[in-house]
């Protein structure tokens, strides 16, 4: 099966998939390697690692893509990537969603926030009138069946941030309305409590997902939880970086004290990138072992 009917068969199982985001082909690798069968793109983690900068539409849409195409490259479970807002008009989106299909991701997220977007979880958010965010998920639905009709395929996750400026029935009309569009998977952010994430789940058809940040507005439940809510996918788009960012700052703190922290040692650090799959597959060519 290709990705986008790998993820569409994951989504058939009558679970909810922990899903680890990830920043860059390493995180990536790391994810699946660790048994998960799924990972997204998290467009906050992948500008802090790639450009240094907040996730505030810095980051442009070459350099999205540019990372999402390392990260599927290095990998072979189901990829979501982070498509912001498409890039512009109805017709941008379309480009969007046909350049992350030929990146080799299984699935696009196309949201309703004004651009330049913003982290659903920090303050400042906006999104624009019904009639455009219908636009863009019209306009990725489009795309996919001119994409099917030459072989290919994507799934269409449909994000709203109506919640923070209109309130959580704006939110939930306007997924409705996705989902009638076509659009695969469900993704209403920061719902503030367990009644709202009930609600989200009762009121909608087909997959949801939940995006958990830890110290974010959303409620941070056991996965056994949000699957009786009725999620099908819960998202962890913060996890791996906060992890890794602070082992790295409790290093470089060591080592301004001359002390050598605890870490992955050398043989595993090898492993885990690939050394020893390179050096048994060069085995095969006689003209390596000169």
């Amino acid at each position: 099966m290709n990705a986008a009917a790998t993820l569409r068969a994951l989504l058939a199982q009558d679970t909810c998939h922990t899903m680890p985001c990830c920043f860059d082909a390493l995180s990536a690798r790391l994810i699946q390697q660790e048994g998960y069968p799924l990972t997204f793109m998290s467009g906050f983690a992948a500008s802090a690692s790639r450009i240094g900068a907040p996730d505030l539409g810095l980051m442009s849409y070459g350099e999205v893509l540019d990372q999402a195409r390392n990260i599927a490259d290095a990998i072979d479970i189901p990829l979501i990537g982070d498509g912001d807002t498409g890039y512009g008009n109805a017709m941008n989106v379309r480009r969007t969603v046909a350049g992350f299909a030929k990146a080799g991701c299984a699935s696009v997220m196309i949201e309703d926030q004004l651009a330049p977007k913003r982290c659903g979880h920090t303050p400042g958010k906006a999104v624009v009138a019904r009639e455009e965010a219908f636009d863009r998920i019209r306009a990725a639905v489009d795309e996919r069946a001119r994409l099917r009709d030459q072989g290919g395929d994507i799934l269409i996750l449909a994000r709203t941030d109506a919640r923070h400026e209109h309130g959580l029935d704006e939110a939930i009309a306007r997924a409705a309305e996705f989902a009638r569009l076509g659009a695969d998977i469900l993704f209403v952010e920061a719902p503030k409590n367990v009644e709202e994430m009930t609600r989200i789940c009762a009121e909608l058809p087909g997959t949801k997902m939940a995006n958990i940040v830890e110290g974010g507005e959303t409620p941070d439940l056991t996965n056994a939880e949000l699957h009786e809510i009725g999620y099908g996918i819960a998202a962890y788009p913060l996890s791996l970086m906060a992890a890794a960012m602070q082992a790295m700052v409790t290093s470089l703190r060591a080592m301004k004290q001359d002390q050598r922290p605890r870490q992955m040692d050398f043989v595993e650090l090898r492993q885990r990138i690939g050394f020893d799959e390179y050096y048994k597959a060069s085995e095969t060519y006689a003209s390596s072992k000169r």
